[in-house]
Order: structure tokens, then C-alpha cells, then sequence
């Protein structure tokens, strides 16, 4: 068995959005969570804080550390939640990521760990 990252990916502007979240959508995350618990894949699983939250931190030519406010890159969408399973191949890892994108409501990525 592989493990797998699941990553959801959100707007800028989610916390904003997350008003006006459904239930539904929180009951089909509760859902798809205790599935993937049930069928013993689900090895972590984490909702994270707006990008906009987030510390950076990069060592300078002068080696000097520098921490900036803000997300490393500008985009317009950032990782906002995942999961962490484990699978036998990539296909499960998928077939979990299509499940994901339904109940989240917000595009995937599925990658493998080294």
C-alpha cells in the first residue's frame, strides 16, 4: 500500500464563500470522511486556516531568514484542506478523489508520496 495526498483546492476569497457553505456539503465531507475511515484508508485527515493566514519564510542571499505575511505564491486558489491514504494504486487514490470532489464541491489533486 501507497500513500496518497488528496488536496482541495479553494478561492482566495473561500472564508468569504464559507457563509454561505451548506449543510449538505459539511454532511457529505462527514460522509465521505467515515467511509474512507471504515474502509481503513484514511490515514490523517486536515482542514487548514485561509492562505491569507499563513507565514512564509525564505533565507535571503545574505543568509539572513525573512518571514512575510501571506501564502509564498500569489494565485488565486490555495490548499484549504486534504487527506492523507493510503491505497493500493493510483486508481483507488482517484476513485477517493472523485468521491472528494463531490462532497467538497472543489477541485482535487491526487498525488502520490515518494
Amino acid at each position: 500500500m501507497s500513500k496518497y495526498l488528496i488536496a482541495i483546492h479553494l478561492p482566495d476569497d473561500f472564508d468569504q464563500v464559507a457563509a454561505a457553505e451548506d449543510k449538505a456539503m459539511h454532511h457529505d465531507i462527514d460522509v465521505l470522511n467515515d467511509e474512507m475511515q471504515a474502509a481503513g484508508v484514511r490515514v490523517f485527515v486536515g482542514g487548514l486556516a485561509p492562505a491569507k493566514f499563513a507565514k512564509s519564510l525564505r533565507v535571503r542571499r545574505d543568509g539572513q531568514m525573512h518571514i512575510t505575511d501571506g501564502p509564498f505564491l500569489e494565485t488565486k486558489e490555495h490548499v484549504g484542506g486534504f487527506w492523507v491514504l493510503e491505497a493500493a494504486d493510483m486508481d483507488e487514490a482517484l476513485a477517493w478523489g472523485r468521491k472528494a470532489v463531490i462532497a467538497c464541491r472543489a477541485p482535487v489533486e491526487v498525488r502520490a508520496f515518494n
